[in-house]
């Protein structure tokens, strides 16, 4: 029999056996919605016949139960390295068998399955609402925090090097026009604070009900299945488990996009990855991120001896605020700790620069250290911290030779950590993830964004392919895509979604059709590796970035 026909007949098949159980259940059913315990919409049979047709259309090369094999177009519907025999179809009808809609809320808890859930009200996040809600994608959006935005609002006093048009995403500004929304002048350079209160705010007004704040995802699942079980699994809802101020509960979906972002998971300030000895006793002193250092945190740091540590945007903003609270305050005495033994890639491209906004930084960073305003110490790799009656003491490893390490101990009054994130994988612990082993961003991905390889605009466009795992229909897009890498610009996540959410509708011409335009600098990248006969005085080692 051809497959195709065979298809039908087992189509049929979940028909007629959603008729049987029908007949059995039809005075349940005939209460309405409300008394059967679960939501308005389509028949969970409608749902998989739907969903049976689209693996049909769009399943990964696959090994059916007569041997035969089907042409891969989705890069995820089937795990390749999961050679087992697969009936989709079967499995459907299992789930069907085991989990009636009718009884997900008595037997699990979970009070109702949403097509899709978007973890984040971020940028990325809400615009893979709006491009799912322009697609009639029915979807929610869980965020943390109490306001859009959250994490942005920490760094809202920082303007970006980054002008309106290139921060704002295309389905977002769609429907915040249809609500009568101007865009702020394209020209012209948001602050944080300035896109969240013209942007995100606004676009979350014209989705009130779906994006759900205060609701902190701290698990996802699937329903009913650990990571170890394969059987049928595609067809199984994701269970996520979401802390809200009325207390936990659990929600199920059948997409998931985590676009929850890295600002919470701060890399630490040791050179191994690992934090510095001392480094968590002494936490008092550390200011990880981006501090106000001239509004809300101005007496933090004002007459202070002040080490930053990083080599990043974050790092030169950070120095330059403190430069200029030292024009007010004398007192002040920015020191700028670099792992890298030169401090010129960490310059970007200057004049050179395609973003002119980030060329000016790097070039005002340049100035300050020439004239001594920011004192820069370069081959510091944080070793140690210990509070002594003069400050902290900050050691860093200085360089490798044959009779062992040479060592420099700084002290300073307060510490700003500019090092970085890196994503918080235990969300999804029971999900089957295909990460980078070091970068621990997709593992398709990975080798597109590699910093010791691409700087920010190098990276070429990417969508839904690389953003997939071997866990179907889970989706990982936005900053946190990146893992570890420092490259990520606001306009690769808004792409990202755009696919994603293009695939979840079906759309794969769309969702592989993907384009991607970045500025070029030199600035991201990763330090040299101390080898012997390294230090200050050797020369740079060759890195792209």
């Amino acid at each position: 029999m051809a497959r195709g026909s065979s298809w039908d007949i087992r189509c049929s098949r979940i028909t007629r056996k959603a008729s049987l159980k029908g007949a059995n259940g039809a005075k349940e059913r005939s209460q309405g919605p409300q008394a059967a315990g679960r939501p308005q919409g389509r028949s969970l049979t409608s749902r998989y016949r739907q969903r049976g047709e689209r693996l049909r259309a769009s399943s990964q090369s696959a090994v059916f139960r007569d041997g035969s094999r089907q042409a891969s177009t989705s890069p995820t519907r089937f795990a390749p390295r999961h050679q087992h025999v697969l009936d989709p179809v079967s499995d459907m009808l299992l789930y069907i068998e085991r989990f009636r809609y009718d009884d997900i809320p008595k037997r699990t808890g979970v009070q109702m399955i949403h097509p899709t859930v978007v973890i984040g009200a971020g940028p990325s996040g809400l615009a893979a609402a709006a491009h799912l809600l322009a697609r009639g994608q029915d979807t929610i959006v869980l965020e943390a925090g109490d306001t859009a935005g959250t994490s942005i609002r920490e760094w809202s006093h920082v303007r970006l090097f980054s002008n309106w048009r290139s921060v704002v995403d295309g389905a977002s500004i769609r429907r915040l026009e249809q609500h009568d929304w101007t865009m702020p002048d394209p020209d012209s350079f948001p602050t944080g604070g300035d896109i969240v209160e013209a942007y995100l705010e606004p676009l979350v007004a014209t989705m009130p009900d779906q994006v759900w704040l205060n609701h902190r995802v701290s698990a996802i699942s699937r329903n009913g299945l650990d990571k170890v079980v394969s059987r049928g699994r595609e067809s199984v809802p994701f269970l996520i488990r979401v802390d809200t101020p009325t207390g936990s509960r659990e929600l199920s979906a059948f997409h998931v996009i985590d676009a929850s972002g890295t600002w919470n998971t701060p890399n630490p300030m040791g050179s191994s990855g690992l934090p510095a000895r001392g480094e968590p006793e002494l936490a008092d002193h550390v200011r990880y991120g981006i501090p106000d250092i001239l509004g809300r945190e101005r007496d933090r740091y004002a007459g202070k001896r002040v080490l930053v540590v990083g080599a990043g945007y974050s790092a030169a903003g950070a120095l330059l605020d403190l430069a200029t609270l030292r024009n007010d305050e004398p007192e002040t005495r920015p020191i700028w700790a670099i792992r890298r033994d030169d401090a010129t890639r960490v310059y970007g491209g200057l004049s050179d620069d395609e973003l002119e906004e980030r060329g000016k930084l790097g070039a005002q960073l340049q100035d300050r250290v020439r004239d001594g305003a920011v004192e820069l110490v370069a081959g510091f790799r944080v070793s140690d911290l210990k509070e002594s009656a003069d400050g902290v003491e900050v050691t860093g490893i200085t360089g490798v030779g044959a009779d062992g390490t040479s060592a420099r101990t700084i002290v300073v009054d307060e510490i700003i950590a500019a090092t970085g994130q890196r994503p918080d994988l235990s969300l999804a612990l029971e999900l089957r993830l295909d990460l980078d082993s070091w970068l621990e961003a997709p593992l398709a991905l990975a080798p597109l964004i590699d910093p010791n390889e691409h700087s920010c605009g190098t990276v070429p466009p990417h969508g839904v392919d690389e953003l997939s795992h071997s866990e179907p229909d889970f989706y990982t897009v936005g900053i946190k895509s990146y893992g570890r890498a420092p490259t990520f610009l606001m306009a690769t996540g808004y792409e990202q979604v755009r696919s994603v959410a293009a695939a979840i509708a079906g759309d794969w011409e769309a969702a592989r059709n993907v384009e991607l335009v970045l500025p070029e600098t030199g600035v991201c990248g990763v330090a040299a590796p101390l080898t012997i006969g390294s230090g200050p005085q050797a020369q740079p080692q060759s890195n792209c970035c």
